[in-house]
């Protein structure tokens, strides 16, 4: 039988299910969990067995024990959402057959609210100017008409379904700033925000504290309709941080180090959860950046609790103040909220201080595969002979650009556009790779032998004048195009932030030189890797344009000639 309680909250009286006392020990994503079991008992679909095997969860010694899961609600994305919602009108069309009332249709319907959210159908066909979002944004209406027309019925017909329209950002983001809740109010009913999505990085809403995963679609559309998704009790992995990033240091260093740990711990199949007073600063951008690579490290979900950071996220993305208290309020009264001194149990702990993170890059394969920046080069010259079997580098070319033709080389550092869900997730990554593109494209027209140039003598880095290099379509944007500047050689004059931004993408898209269009869509700077001096790091992570013993504290990095 459900225990219910009636609350009074800023949105009003409200319905929950309190928790029992005694489960101060479980992980709060199991928490989760037992919720939406006793909030949903039924005797049917979730009977009160599968509520006495989650309160009776043991982190030392799960076992294999199976329950009942049924998500608060459903995202999708275009490419995957789009047979889910056919399969529903194809339902509909199959009732009315059968019962030979149109009315019938309307007895089709998601059983739990369902956003879907249109971003995987651009193409980037205009760059490099200043009307290119609107260009690509033209020509992806063109080409998906059908489609469209396709979901803008299915909005008007199906309750319980919302589609996100195109250009408005990725799904993963759009769910973070806009879709989650944290509490989610029905009108009748309060609890946690919970969710599947048809995208494996669906866990970046992990870092709001929302309980959610990436499913295949027969799975979505079982949830969809109001259906458990069936499940294995899960180990969970409780990982501790503590201490604060050092100068320098960014969330992508951070993850590509949580994800190294991870792969090494072995959380396939598991749970994360992260605890410790490292979180007590750390802001939602840098945790969902952590929760979006969780299936690279290979949990289900990266979670991180909802706390003070949650709350002061909701309020900076401009939910209204009453969901924000209301949020504050059941959380505290559920014993969701994180604190440090809570004795929770894990199946086992991993510990990482923040202070420890360095500079870093991945590469040339796998996320897990960590390469320290001050490491590069050497790491570069061994893996380019033990990897690619090239014992010098090999340039190819002539290859057609926009300033005409050039060359290739084994080692050149290449910005392209961003894809990876991962770095969109944080605007700190964003901003400093559209300061690379910015900067990169006015610097290296500047550039000689023998000279060391400073930005400070040619423009601050930290203007917000947009030069003409033509952001593309949306938050996966092709950055810039520029000419190799061979004279140049040495490493970008950027402040730190922008020169991680730089160092980050080289594994990922630099490898071995290969003519794959990439001047198209990328910005060749006049560096490469083996010209890195592969020495520790200065704080500022550059040489400056000052004499020794000068204040240096708002000093410009330079670029070395």
């Amino acid at each position: 039988m459900k225990n219910l309680t009636t609350i009074s909250t800023p949105l009003g009286e409200r319905q929950v299910a309190p928790l029992p006392d005694g489960i101060d020990h479980l992980p709060y994503s199991i928490k989760v969990l037992l919720e939406a079991a006793i909030r949903r008992l039924d005797g049917l679909l979730v009977q009160q067995s599968d509520v006495d095997r989650i309160v009776a969860y043991d982190a030392t010694a799960v076992g294999e024990s199976e329950i009942p899961f049924i998500p608060g609600r459903v995202v999708l994305q275009d490419f995957t959402g789009v047979p889910a919602i056919v399969d529903l009108a194809a339902m509909r069309a199959a009732i009315v057959r059968m019962t030979g009332e149109e009315s019938s249709a309307a007895k089709v319907n998601p059983g739990v609210p369902c956003d879907l959210v249109i971003d995987h159908s651009v193409q980037v066909d205009a760059f490099n100017r200043p009307d290119a979002l609107l260009i690509n944004s033209q020509k992806e209406f063109e080409r998906n008409q059908e489609r469209y027309e396709f979901l803008k019925w299915g909005q008007q017909a199906f309750a319980n379904f919302r589609v996100v329209p195109p250009a408005t950002g990725i799904v993963h983001q759009v769910n973070l700033e806009y879709l989650a809740k944290l509490a989610w109010d029905d009108g009748t009913w309060l609890y946690p925000d919970s969710l599947v999505g048809t995208d494996s990085h669906t866990t970046m809403i992990n870092g709001l504290g929302v309980v959610g995963w990436g499913v295949g679609g027969i799975e979505a559309e079982a949830a969809m309709l109001g259906q458990p998704i069936s499940m294995l009790l899960p180990e969970v992995v409780g990982f501790r941080l503590t201490g604060r990033l050092a100068e320098g240091a960014t969330a992508t260093d951070l993850v590509l180090r949580v994800t190294e740990m991870l792969r090494a711990h072995g959380v396939v199949g598991k749970f994360v959860e992260f605890f410790g007073p490292g979180l007590d600063d750390m802001p939602v951008a840098n945790r969902a950046t952590i929760a979006n690579m969780a299936p690279e490290y290979g949990a289900t979900i990266g979670f991180f609790p909802v706390d003070q950071q949650s709350i002061e996220y909701l309020t900076f993305t401009g939910r209204p103040p009453e969901l924000v208290e209301t949020v504050e309020q059941y959380y505290r009264q559920q014993g969701l909220w994180r604190e440090n001194d809570r004795p929770t149990v894990y199946s086992s702990i991993v510990e990482l201080d923040l202070q420890s993170v360095r500079p870093a890059l991945a590469g040339p394969r796998r996320p897990q595969d960590r390469i320290d920046l001050d490491q590069m080069k050497n790491v570069w010259q061994e893996q380019r002979q033990s990897i690619y079997e090239r014992a010098a580098a090999v340039t190819t070319g002539p290859i057609a650009g926009a300033d005409g033709t050039f060359t290739l080389t084994d080692g050149d550092v290449v910005i392209a556009a961003i894809t990876s869900c991962t770095n969109t997730s944080n605007p700190d990554v964003m901003v400093a790779a559209g300061l690379v593109a910015r900067n990169a494209k006015e610097l290296f027209s500047l550039t000689a032998v023998g000279r060391r140039l400073c930005p400070s003598r040619h423009g601050q880095l930290g203007s917000a004048e947009r030069t003409d290099s033509g952001f593309g379509s949306d938050a996966r944007r092709p950055l810039a195009i520029a000419r190799r500047d061979r004279a140049g050689g040495g490493r970008v004059g950027q402040s730190p932030a922008v020169h991680r931004a730089v160092r980050r993408r080289v594994h990922r898209v630099g490898g071995m030189a290969q003519h794959h269009d990439i001047d198209r869509h990328a910005l060749r700077l006049a560096t490469r890797v083996d010209l890195y001096p592969g020495t520790a790091l200065l704080p500022k992570h550059a040489r400056r344009c000052h004499p020794a013993g000068a204040d240096q504290r708002d000093a410009s990095p330079c670029l070395p000639g």
